[in-house]
């Protein structure tokens, strides 16, 4: 899940152009223009996640699964705890257990689930820590069209307004 964070995504797109112009050098012209547009946009949507996020006055989150770390880090979040190590293993009993204890500690109580996945262990917990329940999309799925050409950014922008409803 690198791609969560901005400023490794950047590099990505640096990396596909440089590919790409190595192997079509006669739109090598055209890559590197669409790469500098590009780049400029998410170096943009990095800075405007940092301001917002960096004024929250809670750092600390339950994620769902393993999908969150990098961007954890690039925007200075604590996880925690996460509900399910792999999607789809169910929590044990302990493991339960151990995050409700996390979470009641915590002075703002919220889960963060995703999409793709069944909430049920996310609700069990909410139910027994008073925790809300909030969607982040860690962008990998989607539709291949041209109404997703700004999917990342888009959906990006979307999970920052969620963390700054969530963690006030």
């Amino acid at each position: 899940h690198v791609w969560m964070s901005i400023t490794y995504s950047i590099q990505q797109v640096k990396n596909i152009s440089s590919k790409l112009c190595e192997l079509d050098p006669e739109r090598a012209e055209k890559y590197k223009r669409y790469t500098l547009d590009y780049v400029d946009e998410l170096t943009t949507l990095r800075d405007e996640l940092h301001i917002s996020l960096t004024m929250l006055p809670n750092k600390d989150i339950v994620t769902f699964h393993e999908a969150f770390p990098y961007f954890a880090a690039e925007f200075k979040l604590n996880i925690v705890a996460t509900i399910e190590r792999e999607p789809g293993t169910e929590p044990t009993p302990q493991e339960l257990a151990e995050t409700i204890e996390k979470i009641n500690a915590l002075p703002v109580k919220v889960i963060f689930t995703e999409p793709q996945y069944s909430p049920k262990a996310a609700e069990t917990i909410a139910r027994e820590t008073g925790a809300k329940i909030y969607q982040l999309d860690p962008v990998v799925t989607g539709e291949a069209n041209e109404g997703a050409i700004d999917a990342y950014i888009d959906t990006m922008k979307k999970n920052m307004a969620v963390l700054k409803e969530a963690l006030q």
